[in-house]
């Protein structure tokens, strides 16, 4: 039960990103948004950015309900369904957002194309063993390798998460529109490494 309600909680925190995510995407898709944002450039990078907003959002909202046990155990052929579903549409967003990386970079400059690009590889290497362990039926390293790709799955929505904390507490302390401050540097690689390692720590004492 408390296993669940906090899926609860998270999902209902993360609604309002999945949902904008997911919408500026599609209509960066299928509209001219060039007088909206400056992500709308020219064919190739809007593509990329926008199909990476859309599939990220979709990776969002699906991967945390991998983890829900009913689903899991009494609806087996429903959680392999939405596993590829999900796995296709993180592998989507890492090669996306790699693609725009390499042909425009990042507002933050290389720290932040860098620590972004660091996030797109491991989503990537998260998804491919995910799948692997699955066909292999090896459970063990399909679980943990799933709950890591869960962690990067809501890594876009923990990235903005930290900036609405950090501006709700500070005012925004250590922050600027270059992403130069403190905390702008900090969050490059924030947003998914610390969660990583919590993780893998618990999964060590798990294993214990």
């Amino acid at each position: 039960m408390p296993r669940r309600a906090a899926l609860v909680i998270l999902g209902l925190l993360a609604l309002p990103f999945v949902l904008y995510s997911a919408g500026f995407g599609l209509r960066g898709l299928t509209a001219d948004l060039s007088e909206d944002t400056r992500f709308f450039t020219t064919p190739l990078p809007n593509a990329l950015i926008f199909t990476h907003m859309a599939t990220g959002a979709l990776a969002t909202c699906l991967a945390p309900l991998q983890l829900i046990e009913r689903i899991r155990i009494r609806r087996p052929r429903a959680h392999r369904v939405l596993g590829y579903v999900t796995l296709g549409a993180a592998t989507i967003t890492g090669i996306c957002g790699l693609g725009y990386i390499a042909l425009k970079g990042t507002i933050g400059g290389t720290l932040m194309s860098a620590g972004f690009a660091l996030y797109g590889a491991l989503l990537l290497l998260a998804a491919a063993n995910t799948a692997y362990h699955a066909l292999d039926k090896d459970r063990a390293r399909h679980r943990r390798w799933a709950l890591r790709l869960t962690v990067l799955a809501l890594g876009s929505f923990l990235y903005r998460l930290h900036y609405w904390v950090w501006y709700a507490a500070t005012g925004g302390a250590g922050s600027n529109a270059a992403f130069t401050g403190p905390f702008d540097l900090f969050n490059f690689a924030g947003f998914y490494l610390p969660y990583l390692a919590a993780l893998e720590l618990w999964l060590r004492q798990e294993r214990r």
